[in-house]
């Protein structure tokens, strides 16, 4: 090829090279073109309705009460406020009233000035922000006074104020039964555990809906609020807590595990015919040293019980016939010994033969374990059988989740031995937990039926009852009134003159029994340094109507035994539960005793008390741990014990002067009327009401109160 002919091949080329460019540049125009007119539409469309979704809007959540209609748990509505002020308002409208908004603003929400927040909403037009956030967390109060501020009191479409609402939980009374009421999981997103979580269903409600879209900043915006389909709200859950009693219980119980530096323990207290639970503790030390509620002990840990067990094996025996009262058992010097294992008693009882009777009163782990072995050794599958047959071995089925399965070893179990029969007599190899040890005891209390513990009344829709609740009966006869009988008058003795005659009270029968037990180290068995001290009783022993469990796990100031470490926790509820709950004192049965009734069942600020008991010169004991006291019956006197009071919540005034009272009330925004002179008789507004500023109260003095 010629230099000639080479140039004009590279010419040809050149020319090829630049139409194809100039033909791809069209091509690509022609497809701008197509998509812009053709297809954009479909685009768009699809572009906005992926920017559009339909939010869940979570329901309310119902409310769960005590027995008093004190608020345990209630969902606090909390609003996002957003705001338009761009569309309906004119220049001229919104410059005539941005100042005045500004400064209302300020003031109610005190966390701007009014220069802050009308630089804030000039800022908003300028840059078309037709969703400003203007303030995160506002009460529902809060937001019904934003609607009357200038521009917003035009509703929605022309003020331009666009609530968003969440739902916030709040338990009035912060930890008080706080494990029984239930606590949410913020890792799973659920409640799992209390009545919160067993009645999960009836109290979350039905979700509503609302359509979103996703504008400027990735910010969801309601398009329609009006067209919003509304969530259904959640029923409410009456319980059967009692406030006042829960209070006393959990303070008395932290005392005794702070005193005695203990692990952690629980305090039950039940109503006897009923089986409702007027109260639950539990507390456990964590790593600073503060007791907290983070196990159901009394529902979850299910262990060796020990000598409250006693009352269980001498039911079986009186049952059967094989005892009586005053037969007697030779406990020898305290300490006998089963194929070679020793059993010993805490110390030698009298001269070492004792009556059945006394195997409870003194709690002889000796006694019970030959009375046991004596009569069961060669058929322990009887005995076995007989503890199966009042209820042992069953769950109770509570609605709360964490109940332990109870175990009773029998003798098909691979463990059996010859110490088995002795050991289970006085509470050993078996695993029940507080509260089923609670119901057994109730049953004795309640003639022999055992009815299963109740934690809820009534499920309500507003006004409207939805479901009630009332006892059930899981044995309608656990022994024969001969055989309850006895027992309830062993468990008298117990306190009259046995292990806790500490706690005998000159008002009021108690009876029951103490129980120390030690504690497995799983690999290393029993030692000597880890005990389980408990008591579980009823009161007025002669016509029951509460019964109440104390368990305390390993207190480590040196002592150990239930009748120095748990009996004094449930004298301290027994005595409060009996002089603040008139309807159990029988007069007829009541103890006649000269205690001073000028302190007795009266209430009031501590430095009054204190000139008082200073004027009559009084030799008593006052717990200063308050700013308030009651006074109870104590040992032919009274001791003033501390009364916790909220500024949140009414209290109960019965017994108060009216001093106290309207000093109280007035603090909390009250108007007071009184009628009459003296103490307290009765309030108009429920103790555990949240007080309403401006609201009046009557209080109906008598000096009998």
């Amino acid at each position: 090829m010629t230099v000639e002919q080479t140039k004009k091949s590279v010419q040809l080329k050149g020319i090829f090279t630049y139409l194809m460019m100039i033909l791809f540049a069209f091509a690509i125009m022609a497809r701008v073109i197509h998509i812009q007119f053709y297809e954009g539409v479909e685009l768009r469309k699809m572009g906005k309705s992926r920017s559009i979704e339909e939010m869940k809007i979570d329901a309310l959540r119902g409310n769960i009460y005590s027995t008093n209609n004190s608020l345990l748990a209630v969902t606090i509505p909390k609003y996002e406020i957003r705001v338009d002020l761009i569309s309906n308002k004119s220049a001229q409208f919104f410059n005539a009233n941005v100042d005045e908004l500004a400064e209302k603003l300020s003031k109610l929400f005190k966390d701007r000035s009014k220069a802050s927040y009308k630089k804030l909403m000039i800022q908003a037009r300028a840059e078309k922000d037709y969703y400003c956030l203007l303030k995160r967390n506002v009460t529902f109060r809060q937001l019904a006074e934003l609607k009357t501020f200038p521009i917003f009191k035009l509703g929605r479409n022309k003020g331009g104020l666009i609530p968003i609402e969440s739902n916030i939980r709040e338990l009035p009374y912060k930890n008080l039964a706080r494990r029984t009421i239930g606590i949410f999981n913020y890792e799973k997103g659920v409640y799992e555990v209390g009545l919160e979580g067993a009645f999960n269903d009836v109290l979350e409600g039905t979700q509503g809906t609302r359509v979103v879209q996703k504008i400027e900043g990735g910010v969801w915006m309601p398009i329609d609020p009006a067209n919003d389909m509304k969530p259904e709200n959640g029923n409410d859950l009456y319980t059967t807590i009692d406030i006042d009693i829960q209070d006393v219980t959990e303070y008395s119980l932290r005392k005794q595990l702070q005193a005695h530096d203990a692990e952690n323990g629980c305090a039950i207290v039940m109503e006897v015919e009923t089986g409702e639970i007027r109260a639950m503790a539990n507390l456990s030390k964590d790593e600073s040293g503060a007791y907290t509620e983070t196990f159901n002990y009394a529902i979850g840990d299910a262990s060796e019980p020990g000598s409250t067990f006693k009352i269980a094996s001498m039911l079986v025996a009186l049952e059967d016939g094989y005892v009586d009262l005053e037969d007697t058992v030779d406990t020898e010097n305290g300490s006998t010994k089963f194929y070679g294992i020793p059993i010993k008693d805490a110390h030698k009882i009298g001269d070492g033969i004792i009556t059945v009777r006394e195997v409870i009163e003194e709690s002889s782990n000796v006694g019970i374990a030959k009375i046991i072995s004596k009569y069961y050794k060669k058929k322990p599958e009887k005995f076995i059988n007989a503890l199966y047959d009042i209820g042992f071995n069953q769950k109770l089925d509570i609605p709360i989740k964490g109940e332990t399965d109870p175990y009773i070893k029998n003798p098909e179990d691979k463990s059996w031995s010859g110490i088995s029969l002795p050991w289970i007599a006085y509470g050993y190899e078996l695993k029940i937990t507080p509260l089923q040890t609670l119901t057994f005891f109730n049953a004795i209390a309640n003639n022999g039926k055992m009815v299963k513990p109740l934690f809820v009344r009534e499920i309500k829709k507003g006004n409207s009852v939805v479901e009630s609740f009332g006892p059930v009966v899981m044995n309608s006869k656990i022994a024969s009134n001969s055989t309850l009988n006895k027992l309830r008058s062993m468990m008298e003795g117990v306190v009259e003159r046995g292990t806790a005659k500490a706690i005998k009270s000159k008002h009021y029968a108690i009876a029951g029994k103490t129980g120390t037990a030690q504690i497995a180290q799983k690999n290393t068995g029993y030692n000597k340094t880890n005990y389980k001290a408990s008591f579980c009783g009823y009161f007025p022993a002669e016509d029951p109507k509460y019964t109440c469990i104390v368990v305390i796990n390993n207190p480590s100031s040196g002592a150990y035994y239930g009748s120095t470490i748990a009996a004094p926790v449930f004298k301290n509820i027994s005595d409060y539960i009996y002089a603040n709950h008139i309807e159990i004192r029988n007069e007829e049965t009541e103890r006649k005793i000269n205690y001073n009734p000028i302190l007795a069942y009266k209430q009031g600020a501590i430095e009054d008390y204190e000139i008082l008991v200073d004027d009559m010169d009084l030799d008593q004991d006052i717990d200063d741990s308050q700013n308030f006291v009651v006074g109870i019956p104590e040992k032919g006197e009274s001791k003033l014990a501390a009364k916790k009071i909220s500024d949140k919540i009414i209290p109960k005034l019965k017994g108060m002067t009216a001093k106290d009272a309207v000093y109280l009330l007035e603090e909390m925004g009250l108007v007071v009327k009184i009628i009459g002179k003296g103490f307290v008789e009765e309030q108009s507004l429920p103790a555990g009401t949240k007080p309403v500023k401006g609201k009046v109260i009557t209080l109906r003095l008598s000096a009998s109160s």
